[in-house]
């Protein structure tokens, strides 16, 4: 049962930084600054309701699993959760204050982009293992 809840929340951040990956923030290069900047707060607002959430339910579940069965798989999903914390709090966090306060440039847009690509592939592989350990 637990492996079935964390693989929903795996998925859902899989589809969420995916969607994030090659549709919301590209979109942010087709705003004007002003507009951005607005739009931008209300962005950060409402996505964090989706975000965290799930973001809080999966490092409970890993950290569940691996008090319960402690694996290799279960310890590599715990590092690559803590990742993704640190990668979210540390490096996309301040990008994301910097465009609601106006501190906003092609330059940062293409960085928040290339760096993400990092968070995309870590959650995918984050939920292909989760799903391997579903399935076995």
């Amino acid at each position: 049962m637990l492996e079935t809840i964390r693989l929903l929340f795996d998925f859902g951040l899989l589809v969420l930084i995916w969607i994030v990956q090659l549709v919301i923030y590209p979109s942010f290069s087709e705003y004007k600054r002003e507009d951005l900047m607005r739009w931008h707060k209300k962005y950060i607002n409402r996505i964090a309701i989706v975000v965290m959430p799930l973001m809080i339910g999966q490092l409970s579940l890993v950290i569940v699993q691996v008090f319960r069965d402690l694996t290799s798989l279960n310890i590599i999903s715990l590092v690559l959760v803590m990742m993704m914390w640190g990668s979210t709090f540390l490096q996309f966090v301040p990008i994301h204050n910097d465009i609601s306060f106006g501190i906003v440039d092609r330059n940062l847009l293409h960085k928040l982009t290339n760096k993400n690509w990092l968070r995309t592939i870590l959650w995918t592989v984050i939920f292909i293992i989760s799903f391997f350990q579903y399935s076995s």
